[in-house]
């Protein structure tokens, strides 16, 4: 019965949102457009390939590199032709933005996992910069480290004198990707809350906590990559002394070029990130615009090709790009999502 009413639902939905999408003249927008996450992608790229060579008779999605946050947005800005179908996201939504989509009448929007990925501090392959920790990076990257002052580390040996004598320069994504908030929650909070006093103050005054623990120094040792990371890549071998941040699919995609710096002792690895072993390790989604999922042709074959096993499972073609397979039941439960249609409920979030 839950079935067909969210059946009944979308179909309704479709109605109404045709008459923005050309006004249902016999035909619907032909082009599915997606935006969002520089991490995501090229998976989706893959699959939108793939998609078309599986479904000549539809044209080929229009796949955007904006940010996981300005993706979003954009998703989230209203209903009709002039706004995305699909937003890539390397972190889960927020409740905030599903509300924002809510305030511009995007009142429902599907959510699949789409795999694994580690968040990587990575360096030329001529370089040799030893393991970190969490807290390491903390106290060479924040602006006030555990709010004890401006930060005045300059070299990594004067965060960890097991650490080298060079200066700090990390090349990381900026604020509107969803790979800057994983760096931030698996990295900076991580590393902040090492010390007692930052775990004391995060139950008894958690805004002034998260501020803390999250602000990232602006005096250069920090420096934005943009949203492309093959940039990163670029700057990592022109310059052997820097690190930069990414996902783990462009390590895997340069590992000719570059390599991990192990986190705590564990190279980030397939395996490692498979098993959560790698401490960066996190998820990866894309959200669906519901409303035009029967609005837009060729929406449902997508998601079909998409949650397909030998798209996203073990061995599937995603895994030679660098996905890293959700388990099973994971996979089956976000697969059966896409294909029924099942709308995220706001309240787990």
């Amino acid at each position: 019965m839950k079935r067909i009413a969210t059946s009944r639902r979308m179909m309704l939905a479709a109605v109404s949102v045709c008459v923005l999408l050309v006004g249902c003249s016999g035909s619907t927008r032909t082009q599915i457009r997606i935006v969002g996450s520089s991490t995501v992608y090229p998976f989706t790229t893959a699959v939108a390939e793939q998609f078309k060579r599986a479904w000549p008779q539809y044209a080929a999605p229009i796949v955007e590199s904006t940010g996981t946050g300005g993706g979003i947005k954009l998703l989230c800005a209203g209903v009709g032709q002039q706004f995305p179908d699909i937003a890539n996201a390397s972190r889960r939504i927020k409740k905030s933005e599903v509300e924002d989509c809510i305030k511009h009448g995007v009142n429902g929007l599907i959510e699949v996992q789409i795999g694994l990925d580690g968040l990587v501090i990575a360096q030329a392959r001529r370089a040799n910069f030893p393991s970190m920790s969490e807290r390491d990076v903390y106290r060479a990257l924040a602006a006030d480290p555990f709010g004890r002052g401006k930060n005045t580390a300059r070299t990594w040996a004067d965060v960890n004198p097991a650490l080298p004598a060079i200066r700090i320069e990390v090349i990381g994504p900026p604020p509107t990707s969803g790979t800057r908030d994983s760096f931030n929650e698996l990295f900076m909070i991580k590393g902040c809350e090492t010390e007692p006093e930052m775990l004391a103050l995060k139950k008894s005054d958690e805004t002034k906590f998260k501020t803390i623990c999250s602000r990232v120094r602006e005096d250069g040792p920090y420096v934005e990559g943009g949203e492309n990371d093959n940039l990163i890549v670029q700057k990592l071998n022109a310059n052997p002394n820097s690190l930069g941040v990414f996902g783990f699919s462009f390590l895997e995609e340069n590992s000719d070029k570059v390599k991990d710096v192990p986190l705590n002792g564990v190279p980030a690895t397939y395996d490692n990130i498979s098993s959560f072993k790698y401490p960066a390790s996190r998820a990866l989604f894309f959200y669906v615009k519901a409303q035009h999922v029967r609005a837009v042709r060729g929406m449902a074959e997508f998601l079909a090709e998409f949650t397909k096993e030998a798209t996203w499972g073990p061995g599937g073609y995603l895994s030679r790009r660098g996905l890293v397979a959700s388990p099973p039941e994971v996979r089956a439960k976000n697969a059966a999502a896409a294909r029924d249609l099942t709308l995220l409920d706001p309240a787990v979030l």
